[in-house]
C-alpha cells in the first residue's frame, strides 16, 4: 500500500468544551438521574490517545488549530447566531439551538474547532499533506445558519466548503456524510448551490426527525446536486458498501468535484447509543479506501476528513485508528478486540430491503456529469 501525507489536528481545548449535566440527551431533574452528555470529551480524547499510545501519531503531519475568523463564520451562519452563540459564552453558558447545550468559553472553542478544519483544509490546498483528519470538538454538521442543533454549534464542514470556494476559486466540491444522522445543516447550506455535491448516507428517520429523506433533492441551481440515502435501521457494512459503490462513487465520477470533504460521525457503529446500525472497523476500513482512491482519481487526492458523532467510547477510537490507517497507508499493528464481534452480527450482508432502499436513493447522474456546478 502507497503512503501517503496525512494531516491531524487536534487540541486539548476541544476537550474543554461543556456540555453540561445531562442524562445522555436529556437534561436532568425529576426523575432523570443527572449522568453525563452523550457529547461529552471521552470518545475524542480516547481517539486521539489511541493514535498516540498506538504510534500511529508520529507518522501524521500535526497540524495547529487556528480560530476562524467571524468573516468565515458568516459566510455560513447569520450574525443573530454568532453574537448569541458569544454571549451565551460570556455568561454561564445556555442553549445554542435545540439538543446543544454550551458552557462558558464555549465560543471560542468552537471558533477554534471551525478553524481547525480551515487549518486542515489550507495545508491540503498548499500541497503541505495529501489529505486530513480534523479530530475537533465541537462537531457541526447539523448547525444550520440561524442557530445551532444536535449539539453542533458552527457548520465546521459547511464554513470549509465556503472556504474552498472563496479563497481558492474551486468551481466543484463534494460533501459526503457518512454519520448515522443526516447532515441536514451541511445540506441546508448549499442547497441551491450547484457548486457542491452534498451526500449524507444515513440512518432513515433518526435525526432530526423527518429529515434526509430521498425526495430532497436541492432546489433552483442546485436542483440535483443533494443526495440523500436513508439506510433502514439495522444496516451493517453490506449496505453501506452498496450504497458507496451503486450512488456515491458513481455520483463523485460524475461530478468531478476539485476538493471531498467528509464529515466523520462514528456513530453508525454497532453499539452507539445514538444510532441502530452495524459498521465496525473493516466497514470503515472498507469505505475509508473508496474514498481515498476516488479521490486520488479526481482531486487530487484532496481529501478531508472532519469529526462529527460517536458516542461509545470505548469503540468509537478503533473505528478512528483504522480510517487513519487507510488515509495514510500505515499500519499501526493495532487490533480492533471488537471488530470481530461486531462483524459476526445476524444482517451484516447486504439485505433485500436494504438494496431496494439504495435503489430508491439513485440521483440523476446525468444531471451530475452536465457539468453545471463549473468546468
Amino acid at each position: 500500500m502507497p503512503t501517503r501525507r496525512t494531516g491531524f489536528v487536534s487540541h486539548e481545548l476541544y476537550m474543554w468544551h461543556n456540555t453540561g449535566n445531562y442524562a445522555g440527551i436529556m437534561p436532568y431533574g425529576n426523575p432523570v438521574q443527572p449522568y453525563e452528555h452523550a457529547e461529552n470529551p471521552e470518545t475524542k480524547r480516547r481517539f486521539r490517545n489511541l493514535v498516540e499510545v498506538s504510534g500511529m501519531l508520529r507518522h501524521l503531519s500535526l497540524i495547529e488549530p487556528r480560530e476562524a475568523s467571524e468573516e468565515e463564520i458568516l459566510r455560513f451562519h447569520t450574525r443573530e447566531h454568532l453574537e448569541r452563540v458569544k454571549m451565551l459564552s460570556a455568561g454561564i453558558g445556555g442553549d445554542a439551538g435545540p439538543f446543544t447545550p454550551m458552557g462558558r468559553g464555549s465560543y471560542e472553542i468552537a471558533m477554534l474547532s471551525a478553524g481547525g478544519v480551515l487549518a486542515a483544509l489550507e495545508a491540503i490546498m498548499a500541497g503541505q499533506i495529501d489529505n486530513a483528519y480534523a479530530l475537533v470538538r465541537p462537531p457541526g454538521h447539523h448547525a444550520v445558519a440561524d442557530m445551532g442543533m444536535g449539539f453542533c454549534i458552527f457548520g465546521n464542514a459547511a464554513i470549509a466548503g465556503f472556504h474552498a470556494l472563496a479563497r481558492y476559486g474551486l468551481q466543484r466540491i463534494a460533501l459526503v456524510d457518512w454519520d448515522v444522522h443526516h447532515g441536514n445543516g451541511t445540506q441546508s447550506a448549499f442547497w441551491s448551490d450547484p457548486r457542491a455535491l452534498t451526500i449524507s448516507v444515513h440512518q432513515d428517520n433518526c435525526f432530526p426527525p423527518d429529515s434526509g429523506h430521498v425526495h430532497e433533492r436541492g432546489e433552483g441551481a442546485g436542483e440535483g446536486f443533494c443526495i440523500n440515502v436513508p439506510l433502514p435501521p439495522g444496516s451493517g457494512t453490506g449496505a453501506y458498501e452498496a450504497a458507496w459503490d451503486r450512488i456515491v462513487l458513481p455520483a463523485l465520477r460524475a461530478y468531478r468535484p476539485q476538493l471531498i470533504i467528509l464529515p466523520s460521525g462514528f456513530d453508525a457503529g454497532a453499539y452507539d447509543p445514538l444510532g441502530r446500525m452495524q459498521m465496525h472497523s473493516g466497514g470503515y476500513r472498507a469505505l475509508t479506501r473508496r474514498m481515498v482512491a476516488v479521490a486520488e482519481e479526481l482531486c487530487s487526492g484532496r481529501l478531508l476528513l472532519c469529526h462529527e458523532g460517536g458516542y461509545h467510547a470505548p469503540t468509537v477510537p478503533f473505528y478512528g485508528l483504522t480510517v487513519l490507517e487507510e488515509l495514510s497507508g500505515i499500519p499501526s499493528g493495532v487490533q480492533d478486540p471488537f471488530e470481530p464481534i461486531m462483524a459476526g452480527l445476524g444482517g451484516q450482508d447486504l439485505q433485500a430491503h436494504q438494496s431496494a432502499a439504495i435503489d430508491r436513493a439513485m440521483p440523476d447522474f446525468a444531471r451530475l456529469a452536465a457539468g453545471q456546478g463549473g468546468n
